[in-house]
């Protein structure tokens, strides 16, 4: 298919926005997944503003199953030519303890929301993106712990949606099905999610987005690879 279509989960803000924007000016139709009508819409005009096809928003809360079934039909019904997914949106949990003082109840939250959600809209919408031929990228870190930063719950959900990356991807490779998923590692990069954080090395949202938007238009398979925009530097 010729048209570009796609929904970014968590584009009202931060990474999301960076790539929903630079996708859009790369020519793709956007469609923003938000939790919160007033940021959505605020995030279709600043889009809107720059010349960007934004077609709509849809209402996408991943602690809410019931919620991603109807989200999907939505997207089935008004967006039928849907192209790409970018898994993006999630919660950081506790980033503040260690593992010993991490409470159950946020590493079940945190799970809930960046891989079971995740992992329920992404099922959700395999049908249409079969039809399509399209793809499914999902925004997520390393399963290797790193020395550096490795808060417990959100490294978990991410390694656990890691897992369902590469198990999608044989399986789609085996039965043939015509969709391509693959994971993307924006490396250290200033949001909300980590506080804002800023230290070297870091990135901001506006580059991390533009990176991934040369990354999708290469024109290449990344069938099951796991990406990294700007790869975490040891430190000395």
């Amino acid at each position: 298919m010729n048209e570009k279509t796609v929904l970014v989960t968590g584009a009202n803000k931060g990474i999301g926005f960076g790539i929903a924007k630079h996708l859009g000016l790369n020519g793709w139709k956007v469609i923003v997944g938000a939790r919160d009508q007033q940021r959505a819409e605020q995030a279709l005009g600043a889009l809107r503003a720059q010349g960007i096809d934004a077609l709509g928003w849809v209402n996408i809360e991943l602690n809410d199953l019931e919620g991603l079934e109807r989200a999907a039909k939505e997207i089935g019904e008004r967006f039928p030519a849907l192209t790409l997914l970018v898994n993006n949106a999630g919660i950081p949990g506790d980033m503040s303890v260690d593992s010993e003082h991490t409470e159950i109840s946020t590493i079940r939250e945190t799970l809930n929301v960046n891989f079971i959600g995740t992992f329920a809209l992404t099922k959700a919408l395999l049908p249409l993106l079969a039809k399509n031929g399209g793809r499914i990228a999902n925004i997520t870190v390393p399963s290797e712990v790193s020395p550096y930063w490795h808060p417990l719950a959100y490294v978990t959900s991410k390694a656990a949606q890691n897992a369902m990356t590469g198990v999608m991807a044989v399986e789609f490779q085996q039965a043939g099905t015509p969709i391509e998923i693959f994971a993307v590692h924006p490396g250290p990069t200033t949001t909300d999610l980590n506080g804002n954080m800023a230290l070297p090395g870091f990135h901001d949202t506006d580059t991390v987005g533009q990176k991934f938007a040369e990354l999708i238009n290469d024109g290449q398979n990344h069938q099951g690879e796991f990406l990294e925009l700007y790869p975490i530097v040891k430190e000395d």
